[in-house]
């Protein structure tokens, strides 16, 4: 616990030097809102891919794989609907809110571009749009501090207040001193962290379970249900769970920290290899979290919380120093979306 300890304590300090760097460099709202226009393609997608998948990707998703049948097709149908959303909104939404947000009296939020392009003087749309993104944010936001009280507590068994507590003050920190560019580039750093934390953990499990072979046999061990690819319920596809899961990829398209990102990109031509980026890391950290909920359940069937997966494999199977370097992730999952949440 105490080596987990002095990584995470390195990360942090990372992450709070990054916003002193660009501290500096926020000279005027335009650079602190947006950094100036001029954020880097692949900053912007990482940045956007990072702030969307919040601890959700690493605790939530294999949560639900972990469940098995219903709870694992339900999880696939999530990233399905997820992937679309995903590619869509890079696709239609990215460029043309890039060029109209500079257009439109050169737009730094969402509410102040619904405003200035419907040439609304009686402010409705700035007012209504700004309560609803207050509102929905801080049940967003308190989710992924509930994450950091979970992550910290599970780890070092301090109280989970107090987890809490130390992930609220390093996110406020960083993210007041440096703004968006500063954001942006923790984001980059930690999307960078879960992406290949997500590719290595399957790997450690499948070698502790003793390859693929053992793997399967183990899962059709747990049960005489067989796995399927769409829910199921009385023998036939579950309509209702199979529309919500997919339903989820509705929400990218009014999602002002992912949006956000769109408006800063260096310039609207660059946008395709955003977007390219985007859709890779996307691709492979969500088919990796589906099957680190099923490996899990292969070498862990018992486990009191689902969710506490991902942190139990990498507890039980890795050496401390590599433990503590990917149980980042978590860390880094919760605070780049956070992080975006608390700039908007």
């Amino acid at each position: 616990m105490v080596i987990i300890a002095i990584v995470f304590a390195v990360y942090l300090l990372v992450m709070v030097g990054i916003g002193i760097k660009y501290y500096s460099k926020s000279a005027n709202m335009t650079q602190y809102v947006l950094g100036g226009r001029q954020i880097h393609p692949w900053v912007a997608a990482m940045s956007a891919q990072a702030t969307d998948m919040s601890g959700w990707l690493l605790m939530g998703l294999p949560g639900l794989a972990y469940a098995l049948y219903v709870g694992t097709s339900e999880a696939i149908w999530t990233c399905v609907g997820l992937w679309i959303g995903t590619y869509i909104n890079w696709l239609v939404v990215a460029k043309r809110l890039r060029i109209y947000t500079e257009a439109a009296n050169n737009s730094l939020t969402l509410p102040d571009f619904f405003e200035n392009r419907f040439a609304d003087r009686r402010h409705a749309l700035k007012v209504i749009s700004s309560i609803v993104i207050v509102i929905i944010f801080l049940l967003y936001m308190s989710a992924q501090f509930a994450a950091g009280g979970k992550l910290f507590s599970t780890i070092f068994g301090i109280p989970y207040m107090w987890g809490v507590i130390i992930g609220a003050v390093i996110i406020l920190i960083y993210t007041a001193l440096g703004g968006f560019t500063a954001v942006c580039w923790t984001d980059t750093v930690q999307g960078t962290i879960m992406f290949f934390a997500l590719i290595i953990v399957p790997m450690i499990g499948v070698a502790a379970l003793g390859g693929f072979d053992e793997f399967s046999l183990k899962l059709s061990q747990l049960s005489d249900d067989v796995l399927t690819f769409f829910p199921m319920a009385d023998g036939k596809i579950n309509g209702i769970l199979l529309s919500s899961a997919l339903g989820w990829g509705l929400g990218y398209f009014g999602h002002p920290g992912v949006l956000a990102r769109f408006m800063s990109i260096n310039s609207p031509e660059e946008v395709k290899i955003s977007r390219r980026v985007a859709m890779v890391w996307v691709s492979v950290t969500m088919a990796a979290a589906v099957i680190i909920g099923l490996i899990g359940k292969a070498l862990m069937p018992d486990l009191a919380d689902p969710e506490n997966v991902f942190i139990q494999m990498l507890t039980t199977l890795c050496h401390p120093v590599i433990a503590g370097i990917l149980l980042t992730s978590v860390l880094a999952a919760i605070m780049s979306t956070a992080s975006s949440q608390l700039l908007v």
